[in-house]
């Protein structure tokens, strides 16, 4: 099972670096494509943008394919953005490979979500879907700040190294995973669940999170210039404490979920991430603070998305690779809204990126309201579906 489930989880590491590696570069590239910090930011706010909207597209035009040969095509796209984002000296030409990247990235994360959890037991599923997850919060805790060290000297260097990791994920997939065959869904298909309420109401607690969150992180190199000293190090291993903090959560949110309410097991971390975005501009004003500060919030978010997949998954097994697509669309919606926010809140009203944190605080403080609104529809709280069938495994 591990042999299967390691190439899913290097896949969405790729992706997980290249979302978010981006943030940690952002002085340079701005500096280096000439255009403000706020404009640099966009790549982010695009790429995000187009991964969500792209998603449900990519994946109803290849659904009739088995995961494998969906997931080859994907990261070949995705490698190819990646190797062309790095050779691009011009803001226009790297803001069109970040769109390219970005349609390709759409689809990898719910592919190899779903797959898992095909492949994994009942009784597994929470472990197995945190350990394919856990490729996107390992590339905070490690992609991320290597990714940011490595550009401090040239962040064209860091897409090709993300471009590398895509290929290795690329290559492991098609030696080490089965052909596993889900029930084909149209466009129309992966669309008609968010016509259910209870659906939206998930997506938008996931979107409203991520909102917040990327509110403060997409700025926050400038954003924590008082603790670095603007040394790209110092950067580096808040960004570690951050993703270290991101990555044990969600190990731990795999575990909690198999045995708690997913709903309850939500409702703690929503609570800490508000306290800790609204304590940023006192919290990060020495480094000793700040890294406590990071590891903390990083914690707290690294729990959302496990409780997030399971309680939709409850709502209807059989649409699980529908729902926990529209549910990756749902967070980088949330990524996008949060960098552009975080971008006309700079630009529009003058808040300098340290200041970030308290707005921040309040859209994740009007998520956790939200979520315990509408957790009082309760769906069925121990998610236990039949995993889907492989029709052909081919080694």
């Amino acid at each position: 099972m591990l042999k299967r489930l390691l190439p899913l989880a290097l896949a969405t590491f790729a992706v997980g670096t290249d979302s978010y590696v981006i943030a940690g570069l952002l002085p340079a590239i701005a500096t280096d494509l000439q255009v403000s910090t706020p404009a640099a930011g966009q790549l982010v706010t695009v790429f995000a943008l187009v991964m969500a909207l792209s998603a449900p597209v990519m994946g109803a035009l290849t659904s009739g394919l088995d995961r494998r040969s969906a997931l080859l095509i994907a990261l070949s796209v995705f490698v190819a953005g990646n190797a062309v984002t790095a050779l691009g000296t011009g803001y226009e030409v790297v803001m069109i490979a970040r769109v390219v990247t970005a349609a390709g990235a759409g689809m990898i994360n719910s592919a190899a979500a779903s797959t898992a959890g095909a492949i994994a037991p009942p009784e597994r599923r929470g472990r197995a879907l945190a350990l394919v997850l856990g490729g996107l919060t390992l590339a905070t805790a490690l992609g991320l700040p290597l990714g940011t060290l490595i550009g401090r000297t040239d962040w064209h260097i860091t897409l090709w190294a993300v471009a590398g990791i895509g290929l290795a994920a690329l290559l492991g997939i098609a030696a080490g995973l089965p052909k596993v065959t889900l029930p084909a869904a149209t466009l129309g298909d992966r669309l008609r669940p968010l016509k259910q309420g209870r659906v939206l109401a998930l997506l938008a607690v996931t979107t409203l999170v991520f909102l917040g969150a990327y509110t403060l992180y997409t700025y926050i190199g400038p954003a924590l210039q008082d603790a670095t000293g603007g040394s790209p190090s110092r950067l580096t291993v808040i960004l570690l404490a951050w993703g270290t903090g991101v990555l044990a959560g969600n190990l731990i949110a795999g575990r909690l979920v198999d045995r708690h309410d997913p709903a309850h097991v939500l409702t703690g971390p929503l609570i800490i991430a508000a306290i800790a975005l609204a304590l940023t501009p006192v919290a990060t004003a020495t480094l000793a603070s700040t890294l406590a500060w990071a590891a903390i919030w990083g914690a707290a978010l690294g729990v959302v998305v496990v409780p997030q997949q399971h309680r939709l998954i409850a709502l209807s097994p059989a649409a699980a690779p529908v729902l926990l697509g529209l549910n990756s669309s749902a967070i980088y919606v949330g990524i996008a809204l949060g960098g552009g926010l975080g971008g006309l809140a700079q630009e529009w009203f003058a808040i300098a990126p340290a200041a970030l944190g308290p707005p921040a605080a309040g859209v994740t403080t009007l998520a956790l309201l939200y979520h315990l609104a509408t957790a009082r529809h309760r769906a069925p709280t121990a998610p236990r579906p039949t995993p889907a069938t492989p029709e052909k495994t081919q080694a």
